[in-house]
């Protein structure tokens, strides 16, 4: 998993990088497997891979997937691939093709794993990389849909713990089951950040928040020197974190080193520009909050005990 970087000679490109990220679905795939919905985990598989393309500052180009399972199911295979289709469109990246392989012995009847791979495409000049981040730059958190495609094993850990399944109702979701909420794909962020990058924001960094939560994504954006102070009282956090925290007993500090906790996405920029920002974000259907500043430090997240 992770971003990579190489030179590419391209027509009417002064110094195109391609930047290649690739990723999985993970334990996620069993709740959709056990719960018989499998559209929205191609989306997922989608989003994983370009939202970590956008954080160099890339556009994706293309999207390829490994599908493996123990024997081929043409409807779940079909939904699957349909999810990838919608989460390539919803991206502007052209689905080239994958591989399916049937593992018979390996992956039990019914099963399946899914890989994507997506490669975008950026001026050098252009190139994100913690270079620009200055002290005094602010924290723009944008919303996730929900816990996204990580800490799944933690999840099921819960719902087997008190007995549950993923049928129930608890009064916190508002009506919907725990399968319904917990498989809402993961939000794509590329069209709301290409729009801010077309626009000529000054944006200085950007990081995706996926497994490890914010203490472990945010850092990685970040030049020599900087912390982030986190105002951890400054976005909602969705009720099925508040669920999940109540239900297993789960530390504040272990939830937000397993979750996004309400942010999937941070793009850090001058302290001037906050609130155009989050007024772009908005405007694209993306609720977004100031949610802390870059300081002097070691790579730290503060505010987040």
């Amino acid at each position: 998993t992770g971003v990579q970087t190489c030179a590419l000679p391209i027509s009417g490109l002064k110094e195109p990088l391609l930047v290649a990220g690739s990723d999985g679905v993970g334990t996620k795939l069993e709740l959709a497997q056990a719960y018989g919905q499998h559209h929205n985990v191609g989306i997922d598989l989608v989003a994983m891979c370009v939202n970590d393309v956008i954080t160099s500052g890339a556009e994706p180009l293309f999207f390829l997937d490994y599908i493996a399972t123990g024997k081929l199911s043409p409807e779940a295979m079909a939904a699957v691939v349909e999810g990838i289709a919608d989460g390539c469109r919803q991206s502007g990246c052209a689905l080239l093709g994958g591989e399916t392989a049937e593992m018979p012995g390996f992956y039990s009847a019914g099963e399946y794993d899914l890989a994507g791979f997506c490669v975008g495409i950026v001026e050098k000049s252009q190139l994100l990389d913690g270079s620009k981040v200055q002290i005094g730059d602010v924290a723009i958190g944008l919303a996730s849909s929900g816990v996204h495609s990580n800490g799944f094993s933690l999840v099921r850990k819960i719902i087997d713990t008190q007995g549950l399944n993923w049928q129930d109702c608890p009064a916190i979701l508002a009506g919907s089951s725990l399968g319904e909420v917990l498989l809402t794909p993961t939000r794509l962020y590329v069209k709301p950040v290409l729009r801010l990058l077309r626009s000529g924001l000054d944006i200085h960094a950007m990081a995706h928040i996926t497994g490890g939560g914010i203490p472990e994504n945010l850092p990685r954006c970040l030049g020599k020197g900087h912390s982030v102070q986190i105002y951890r009282k400054s976005w909602p956090v969705l009720p099925i974190f508040h669920w999940l925290a109540q239900m297993g007993s789960v530390s504040a500090e272990a939830m937000f080193n397993t979750f996004n906790m309400g942010i999937g996405f941070v793009i850090i920029v001058p302290s001037d520009l906050a609130q155009l920002t989050i007024n772009q974000l908005q405007s694209s259907g993306i609720n977004a909050y100031q949610i802390g500043e870059v300081i002097a430090g070691k790579g730290e997240i503060v505010g987040l005990d």
